[in-house]
């Protein structure tokens, strides 16, 4: 069974750095064709999604947001990283990751974040 665990700070002031760290186990994430996204769920809005690293390393992002994000990965680990840089309020939401691999779609719990100074 895959599992995925959110975890950084639930506080951040604005035009700073937004970083998570998603811990995958019970699975591997250079699984051949397998995807590990960020997605994310404001207050009063349906889910959105940030970005993706797939299993090869490579990575895409949400237009909307592509020139803030950077999505990077740790395969010793087994965890994979959301940057999200320059916060507004906006951006205060709770934070999704998201793994694909191949057995089925697994998502953590959830982390809220909250931009505000």
């Amino acid at each position: 069974q895959v599992q995925l665990q959110e975890s950084g700070p639930g506080l951040v002031k604005p035009s700073q750095m937004l970083s998570l760290t998603c811990t995958v186990s019970g699975g591997s994430m250079t699984t051949s064709r397998s995807t590990w996204s960020w997605i994310r769920q404001s207050p009063g809005k349906g889910l959105e999604w940030v970005g993706v690293i797939d299993y090869d390393g490579s990575t895409d992002y949400s237009p909307s947001l592509k020139s803030r994000t950077s999505i990077s990965r740790d395969t010793s680990k087994n965890q994979f990283f959301l940057q999200l840089s320059s916060v507004t309020p906006e951006d205060t939401a709770v934070y999704y990751c998201n793994g694909r691999p191949g057995t089925g779609d697994y998502w953590g719990q959830g982390t809220q974040v909250t931009v505000s100074s």
